[in-house]
């Protein structure tokens, strides 16, 4: 798993569809888990055995048979093949504004969801999934039908849903004026009613002052402060 904070050379294939802001700052990029190629790999694997002893046992003497079986068995080959290419270029990416899932070689695809969509993810785990480390986020978006709805093979799932989580729902920074808790305005009681003035901490701004900002009345040096500068 590729996550940074800061500047990143990331694939090519997936930087082409990023915005320049994204391309400073991306978060999270993944390959789905290895465990995609399972049944490719188990169905080249058991039609390789199986050519074998076709071919040294029933399809011994019948020449014509076993170049078909052979011929089945490069299919399977081939698509083990195509498989890992795909999974080689295929990319799940979380920036700071959207999910990006890439796909494809010779036709690619390329869904998106931005993160201020997002209304809720959760993610599961199969028994597989348990044992070989992977799972399966599901993303909801208020309601609406979205590119994105069902990522599987995502490795680190634990992992891997808290930091998004994280970015989708950031913690709220705790307000730097005090008497107006960053709101800028305050309230105070006058003759009986209720009124609202701006906060005299923070001139509205609601932040807290800069302390280095304050200062002492400037005295001059070897002047009498009790004496009027402008008495004859």
């Amino acid at each position: 798993m590729t996550q940074t904070r800061g500047r990143v050379a990331g694939p090519a294939s997936v930087d082409r569809y990023l915005l320049p802001q994204e391309r400073r700052l991306r978060v999270i990029t993944v390959r789905k888990h290895p465990a995609v190629l399972i049944l490719p790999i188990a169905l080249a694997v058991g039609g390789l055995v199986a050519a074998f002893l076709l071919s040294a046992t029933v399809l011994q003497t019948q020449s014509q048979a076993r170049d078909v079986v052979w011929l089945l068995w490069l299919l399977l080959a081939l698509n083990l093949i195509w498989k890992v290419i795909n999974w080689a270029v295929d990319y799940f990416v979380v920036t700071s504004q959207r999910m990006i899932m890439t796909s494809g070689v010779l036709t690619r695809k390329v869904g998106m969801m931005p993160l201020g969509k997002v209304t809720d993810m959760s993610f599961q785990r199969s028994f597989a999934g348990r044992m070989l480390g992977y799972g399966e986020f599901i993303v909801e978006s208020a309601g609406q039908d979205q590119a994105l709805s069902r990522i599987d093979h995502i490795p680190y799932p634990e992992q891997l849903y808290l930091e998004v989580c994280e970015m989708l729902w950031p913690p709220t920074p705790a307000p730097d004026c005090k008497m107006c808790n960053g709101s800028g305005n305050v309230v105070l009681a006058e003759e009986r009613r209720l009124v609202t003035v701006t906060c005299p901490n923070c001139d509205g701004s609601g932040k807290a002052p800069d302390p280095n900002s304050r200062y002492d009345e400037t005295v001059v040096d070897g002047a009498n402060p009790n004496t009027d500068p402008n008495e004859d």
